[in-house]
């Protein structure tokens, strides 16, 4: 499948597909959505430059996304195209759906073009844990934390995704909330959202208020449509909710919506948080309360791993510091 394919499928023009596929800002949510609805449906894999990966093996870098809409991803995307290929290393990007396979994908990418790194933006740590050892080459592990698994070859950067959802919670009930309902990646799969959930646990714990996850957490994918439908059940499972924290600023977007479109008011009636620090979310009316992931020191952090591996250093595990945004879209508890 080339640009060209997915550019007639989606109905746009392979201009705008080329600036998604590359992460550029410069395109409506809804072209975004759609254009990478059909990639992740595709698995279409971009290739920077298939030709010189495959005739020079110690310049190509193979970065797999888990999650074709995740908009922290295409921040980070960008710029790490930027820095490996002022490093002299060409790129083959793979886009996954959220419950793809990311480590059999990359043992495909590392046999077809002879990489000599993977970096993988996502990913399910049973993955890993089952098929990682395929893998000999230098691998960077972007937002999750791999220093469990011991593998040799594996570093990992990432936010502390627990602390990050447990500060969230704590920021809602600071303003006067307690019936919170939680919007959630699939617990099921993605390392982030356990450890989100786990935070969440931890918080609503400390202050004494019972967390009845039946009715007060909704599971979604990271996307806009997938939050939209998720705040939606929440809604009618939780009626009393007078706040919600979406695992991700994507999903937040697609719940203020949902709430909207019940006849409800952000934040009057219903305060809305995510994380992530996506740009639109400043744009947004209200403008978003969220956790902000640092995507420059994610993005420049992981490469750094992955050259210093690639020189012969040992694996190494970072945390990056997040922060809070107070935004429009929380507000005290009237």
């Amino acid at each position: 499948m080339t640009i060209k394919d997915i550019a007639r499928e989606a109905g746009y023009g392979v201009t705008t597909v080329s600036r998604v596929l590359n992460g550029s800002p410069n395109v409506s949510e809804k072209a975004r959505q759609e254009i990478m609805d059909v990639v992740s449906r595709n698995h279409f894999r971009l290739n920077n430059n298939a030709k010189l990966l495959k005739q020079r093996a110690a310049l190509g870098t193979a970065v797999v996304v888990k999650g074709a809409q995740n908009m922290l991803f295409s921040s980070i995307l960008e710029r790490l195209q930027k820095l490996l290929e002022a490093a002299g290393r060409s790129l083959v990007i793979s886009y996954l759906d959220e419950s793809a396979d990311e480590v059999a994908e990359a043992v495909r990418l590392s046999r077809e073009f002879r990489t000599e790194g993977v970096m993988f933006l996502g990913g399910d740590l049973d993955h890993f844990r089952e098929g990682f050892s395929q893998l000999t080459l230098p691998c960077v592990l972007i937002t999750s934390s791999a220093q469990d698994l011991g593998f040799a070859n594996l570093s990992s950067i990432t936010t502390d995704d627990s602390f990050a959802a447990e500060c969230a919670i704590e920021h809602l009930m600071s303003l006067g909330h307690r019936s919170i309902g939680v919007l959630g990646g699939n617990a099921a799969g993605s390392y982030p959202a356990i450890r989100r959930l786990h935070g969440c646990r931890r918080a609503f714990a400390r202050h004494g208020v019972d967390f009845d996850e039946g009715r007060g957490l909704a599971s979604s994918k990271f996307s806009v449509s997938a939050g939209y439908e998720a705040m939606g059940r929440l809604l009618d499972s939780m009626p009393e909710l007078t706040a919600v924290f979406a695992m991700s600023d994507v999903t937040a977007i697609g719940a203020i919506r949902a709430i909207r479109d019940r006849g409800l008011r952000v934040p009057e009636d219903i305060s809305v948080m995510g994380i992530d620090g996506i740009a639109l979310g400043g744009y947004l009316t209200p403008r978003l309360t969220t956790i902000v992931q640092d995507s420059e020191r994610l993005a420049e952090g992981s490469v750094r791993l992955l050259l210093a591996a690639l020189s012969g250093a040992p694996s190494t595990h970072q945390i990056v510091p997040f922060a809070l945004i107070h935004g429009e879209s929380a507000t005290k508890l009237a």
